[in-house]
């Protein structure tokens, strides 16, 4: 009898041919931590027996599951989070070794993005005394943060089927991945009619925490299974939070604030560089371009003596730029493991 051993424990993933489907392995190792969770609900009736207490009658009504993925947010793993939270994107090419993925959160008013653009995966995770699978797995919302001198931090949760049991896929090794590291980062605040990366503000930005409900969710229907039926995408919500030194950069914005300015940010973090560069890009990059207006900001705190400050910003559809969001990563995978 093999004994759980909390180093032997492991999450593997995969994306699915078909949305659901029985057969799809996992084909690659998450770089982080999860571990599975059956949200299977179990309903004790009540009923009129002349039983104290009644007895043991019971009906599971509902079936599903979750695991939240946590770890470093790398560019080689990033695009599963993206493509299983907005939809599938397929890469694109330059003269250089990079395959370029963009995800367009809206590009029109209505957005009719449909499930069938969603590209699902399957999860494996348990450890060396058992293994349990969910399939039909979706990102429901997820997290980036980071502060200066510190790693970015990514957390997601993904939404899937039944749970049931079963073995790892055997033989996938290790991925190699680069980490994205919050003082490579830079920003870019511009109104949102100038293109995004206009105008770089430097010497300010202390630490970012970006939150994404990314509007997909399982709709239950009778349809012969206990658990959903199919995912539908609904409305989504963005928000960004940055601080700042407290100078000139964060003294404007409250200005843009108050002026109600609908502005663009991007927040850019470059890596490693490529093994062959073009005139596009020279490394593996994270850009993220978000539309909207401030909605807060925090009094002025201190961090070891030094004035800062803490804006949310939140992130709308733009009818002067006819843009609400865009992801783009840049890595040197052609396919995803």
């Amino acid at each position: 009898m093999a004994v759980g051993i909390r180093a032997l424990r492991m999450v593997q993933i995969g994306q699915e041919v078909s949305a659901g489907g029985t057969t799809d392995p996992a084909s690659t190792i998450w770089r982080g931590e999860g571990m599975l969770k059956d949200n299977r609900v179990t309903t004790f009736p009540t009923e009129n027996i002349g039983i104290i207490g009644g007895v043991n009658r019971t009906y599971v009504g509902k079936t599903g599951g979750e695991i939240e993925l946590t770890g470093i947010a790398t560019y080689e793993q990033l695009p599963y989070i993206f493509n299983a939270g907005f939809y599938l994107s397929a890469p694109t090419t330059d003269a250089g070794s990079e395959s370029i993925r963009t995800w367009n959160v809206q590009s029109a008013s209505t957005d009719p993005i449909s499930s069938s653009d969603l590209q699902t995966l399957v999860i494996e995770g348990g450890d060396n005394a058992q293994a349990e699978i969910m399939r039909y797995g979706f990102v429901r919302q997820f997290s980036l943060s980071g502060t200066v001198g510190e790693a970015v931090n990514l957390s997601a949760t993904v939404e899937g089927r039944e749970i049931g049991l079963t073995t790892f896929t055997a033989g996938l090794s290790i991925p190699t991945v680069k980490d994205l590291l919050m003082s490579k980062a830079k920003v870019y605040i511009d109104p949102s009619t100038d293109a995004a990366g206009t105008t770089q503000k430097s010497n300010t930005l202390l630490g970012f925490q970006l939150d994404v409900v990314t509007g997909w969710k399982g709709q239950d229907t009778a349809d012969g299974r206990l658990d959903f039926s199919f995912a539908k995408r609904i409305s989504d919500e963005i928000t960004l939070q940055l601080t700042f030194e407290h100078e000139t950069t964060s003294i404007a914005q409250k200005a843009a604030w108050r002026a109600e300015t609908e502005q663009v940010i991007r927040l850019r973090f470059d890596g490693p560089a490529l093994a062959t560069t073009d005139s596009s890009y020279d490394t593996k990059t994270l850009i993220m371009d978000l539309y909207g207006k401030w909605e807060t900001f925090d009094v002025i705190d201190e961090q070891d003596g030094n004035d800062i400050v803490t804006g949310t910003f939140k992130v709308g559809y733009s009818t002067a730029a006819s843009k609400k969001a865009t992801f783009i990563v840049v890595n040197e995978l052609a396919t995803l493991p």
